[in-house]
């Protein structure tokens, strides 16, 4: 696959626990159309074309994440359709993983927006977003 300069490579996400984030991502990037790429004792990948994400164990917890401090706010990915939002939603719900903005939800993003919010269990918000 050819590789576009300016096109994201990886995105490196530390977690404060390594299961249960495998957990929670591991399903969520599967069912995404992403597959497993690297696994070493502190972390997990998942590559999506020439893309992909790793969950790495972390090693400081002094301070803990808040997306409203300065550094990464939100993973926004693309759905294949509304549909595919609304199954997510379900399953979402399914697994007990909160849906932000419920009272807006699916038009959380605006009325020309059809979306689900949510968290990871380090509570770093995901968006999947129809076209």
């Amino acid at each position: 696959m050819a590789r576009r300069a300016g096109s994201l490579h990886h995105v490196e996400i530390y977690v404060s626990d390594l299961a249960r984030s495998i957990t929670f991502w591991g399903w969520l990037l599967n069912t995404l159309g992403y597959t497993p790429h690297q696994i070493w004792p502190e972390g997990r990948s998942w590559k999506l074309g020439c893309s992909y994400l790793l969950f790495v164990k972390a090693r400081r917890f002094d301070v803990s994440f808040h997306r409203t401090r300065t550094g990464l706010n939100h993973l926004a990915f693309h759905a294949r359709s509304r549909r595919h939002v609304d199954t997510l939603t379900k399953h979402l719900q399914a697994r007990g993983v909160r849906i932000l903005y419920e009272d807006r939800h699916p038009h959380a993003g605006g009325a020309d927006s059809y979306a689900v919010y949510f968290e990871d269990p380090d509570r770093i918000k995901v968006e999947i977003v129809a076209p």
